[in-house]
């Protein structure tokens, strides 16, 4: 049975809402609640992984599973491959990325996601979620919500591969048919997250800035799994807020 990681990448600077990682609520830096989301998975060793001393500082009282790696990186997923390197894994191993500012992800989605893909043996798997509320036209509209495509539709019991990636698309029932709002979270066969990390840039991953974009134009299939639920991304001081009153209106 291959051994599975969580790798979640965190830097403190970011440019819509700087020191994100150690905002707190609850007396919890948001990057904490995120780690504590990963442990209840139970799927095996969760680490945080930064090159900021500050993020690692903090996590202090939290863990110790952190795992230092250069400041600077092209994207976060080399980020996550410099971390995966120290763990000494075998290429069968499985890698999953999750982003730092997710702290609302369903611990089942996840958990779904790394069954479906470690099971069947595949490269790359990511979640998605249906769009399917009174807002569709504004979110296939809007350019920081990531849409997928898929070759087949996707349900519960059922996943496909993704035709592509995008970020603005105009209402068109053919043309958006099979589209979900991507979810960013990533599990990689840890030789494919070798060999993704390996290949130049593509020139569409450039322009959209969507990194996953890379693996479809070399041909590396991403396998799209259905999330049951929508989580919130903490990209504003307007999500950070709105995540801080769920939290307190919830109890957690």
């Amino acid at each position: 049975m291959p051994k599975v990681v969580i790798l979640i990448p965190s830097r403190y600077s970011a440019r819509r809402l700087p020191g994100k990682p150690l905002l707190k609520v609850k007396g919890i830096p948001l990057i904490a609640h995120v780690y504590k989301k990963a442990k209840q998975t139970k799927i095996g060793q969760v680490y945080v992984v930064t090159g900021d001393v500050k993020i690692l500082k903090a996590l202090k009282k939290f863990t110790n599973n952190c795992i230092i790696t250069k400041n600077k990186h092209r994207t976060g997923t080399d980020r996550i491959y410099e971390g995966a390197k120290k763990l000494r894994l075998n290429n069968n191993d499985y890698v999953v990325n999750l982003q730092g500012d997710e702290p609302l992800i369903s611990v089942k989605d996840i958990n779904r996601l790394i069954k479906v893909i470690v099971r069947k043996k595949l490269k790359i798997g990511t979640l998605a979620c249906k769009i399917n509320d009174n807002k569709v036209k504004q979110k296939f509209n809007d350019k920081n919500i990531v849409k997928v495509k898929t070759y087949k539709k996707i349900n519960r019991k059922t996943f496909s591969v993704a035709k592509n990636f995008f970020r603005v698309s105009k209402k068109n029932k053919n043309k958006n048919k099979n589209c979900y709002q991507h979810i960013g979270i990533y599990i990689y066969k840890f030789e494919i997250l070798k060999l993704f990390v390996s290949l130049k840039q593509t020139l569409r991953e450039k322009k959209l800035k969507l990194e996953q974009l890379r693996a479809l134009d070399n041909q590396i299939p991403i396998h799209v799994v259905l999330a049951e639920t929508k989580p919130m991304g903490i990209d504003t001081k307007a999500d950070f807020v709105k995540f801080k009153k769920i939290l307190e209106r919830n109890n957690f």
